[in-house]
């Protein structure tokens, strides 16, 4: 069975910092193009950034410079370190897994982030 369980999120001051974490099991993660996405209520969900398996990280031009990913494949985690938050950051995070060559794409519960004094 496969699980993708996120953690790290909570509420944060703009200009703060956190670290969201997923740990996935029921895969072989080294296989597995992994990535963070974001949704508002009412609103698509959006990729934030991604990373392939050989750790080539992409990101969406809203979070450029502010937000990292990463990942270990030994511990089979990926990490999203996030600074300089700011309200707008304010969404629900989910950890994603795919493998669209052979038709697989995973998603955790999300973890809620949000930004406000």
């Amino acid at each position: 069975q496969v699980q993708l369980v996120e953690s790290g999120g909570g509420l944060v001051q703009p200009g703060g910092s956190l670290r969201l974490s997923c740990a996935a099991s029921g895969i072989i993660f080294p296989n597995y193009f992994m990535g963070w996405y974001r949704q508002a209520p009412g609103k698509q969900r959006e990729s934030v950034a991604t990373i392939s398996s050989g750790g080539i990280a992409n990101y969406a031009d809203s979070v450029k410079g502010r937000f990292t990913i990463s990942r270990d494949n030994a511990k089979q985690m990926v990490y999203l370190r996030m600074k300089n938050l700011k309200p707008e950051d304010t969404d629900v995070y989910f950890c994603n897994a795919k493998r669209l060559q052979i038709g697989e794409n995973y998603w955790g519960r999300g973890t809620q982030v949000t930004v406000s004094s």
